[in-house]
């Protein structure tokens, strides 16, 4: 597995000047139209060296970019993981305690732990309980096409493959039962529930972190996504869209011991037929494919025992 440092096309800035905010509450930013419509939230930096985030935001921050109807909120998640970043070490301020992906629980939330991550979650929590759609912007440790993340429920369906015809990312991995490893933030309280009362909450997935054409395609998703619940003019297009693809997660998988170790190397959409070795854990046994053209999703660059080595998924027919 290679673990030298990749090209670093887009690194950190400093985002003191964003501190303030006008919400009371560090780095987020709040712009009322006065005019009836939705509460959108974009959300930037929930891990803290997935870069294309805060170009995403400091992009709509700095050219004033303001919704015509309805509320926009711009919010940087984990700047104190951000801030942490080093040059020589670009994947390890990814997280500094709890991933701040997983601990979007009432049980998380309300319990007794204390980490920058729940600080900073119970902070922002009023944040993402006031919004009607989410979307929260990630990339990737490996260079892979963009994709989107979200629950099985109808509304995100319509609202991803809706913006997957606009050709920028039509590439889509499905959650039927949840994550399997925490409550990312997208499925925090009502994000979290069936029924079209509750709004659209999407990751998009950028591609690698360090490459600009991630921060490209992370500037030009959020404003597609704003201009899809009408808080802006959309945008001129002439791309002609790709087919999209769609994945159904059917297992996430851990790392339970230091001796984990793929069978080949992978960077994420691999296929395996089923009952194929993808990877050895030590006294925890062996991962195999539960099905043919298991596809694997995000497979970890470095294993860390507790965190998730692979996702495991099969494709899914896009409807017509």
């Amino acid at each position: 597995m290679d673990h030298s440092t990749p090209a670093l096309e887009v690194v950190p800035r400093d985002l003191s000047a964003y501190r303030a905010g006008n919400t009371g509450i560090d780095y987020v930013h709040r712009f009322d139209s006065g005019t009836a419509g939705p509460h959108v939230l974009i959300n930037a930096l929930t891990h803290g060296n997935e870069i294309c985030g805060m170009v995403a935001a400091t992009h709509l921050l700095d050219n004033g970019v303001r919704p015509r109807i309805g509320t926009l909120t711009v919010s940087f998640a984990h700047v104190e993981a951000y801030e942490a970043f080093r040059h020589d070490a670009p994947f390890a301020n990814r997280q500094l305690v709890h991933n701040l992906n997983r601990i979007w629980s009432d049980e998380w939330l309300d319990g007794p732990q204390n980490s920058p991550e729940l600080r900073r979650a119970r902070a922002l929590r009023p944040v993402v309980a006031a919004a009607d759609h989410i979307l929260d912007i990630h990339s990737t440790s490996q260079p892979v096409a963009p994709f989107w993340v979200y629950p099985n429920f109808a509304r995100n369906a319509r609202a991803a493959l809706a913006l997957g015809a606009l050709g920028r990312v039509g590439t889509h991995l499905v959650m039927p039962s949840g994550l399997g490893s925490g409550t990312p933030l997208i499925q925090h309280g009502r994000h979290g529930l069936d029924g079209d009362a509750a709004g659209v909450a999407l990751v998009v997935e950028c591609g690698q972190h360090f490459l600009r054409a991630s921060a490209e395609l992370a500037t030009a998703t959020a404003l597609d996504f704003l201009a899809h619940f009408g808080l802006i003019e959309p945008a001129p297009r002439g791309v002609s869209a790709a087919p999209q693809r769609r994945f159904e997660l059917l297992q996430t998988c851990m790392v339970h011991t230091p001796d984990f170790k793929f069978a080949r190397p992978l960077i994420g959409f691999e296929t395996f037929a089923e009952g194929e070795l993808i990877a050895t854990d030590g006294d925890a046994g062996e991962i195999r494919a539960p099905c043919d053209d298991c596809t694997v999703l995000m497979p970890a660059r470095e294993p860390i025992v507790g965190r998730e080595a692979v996702y495991l998924t099969r494709p899914i027919r896009v409807s017509a």
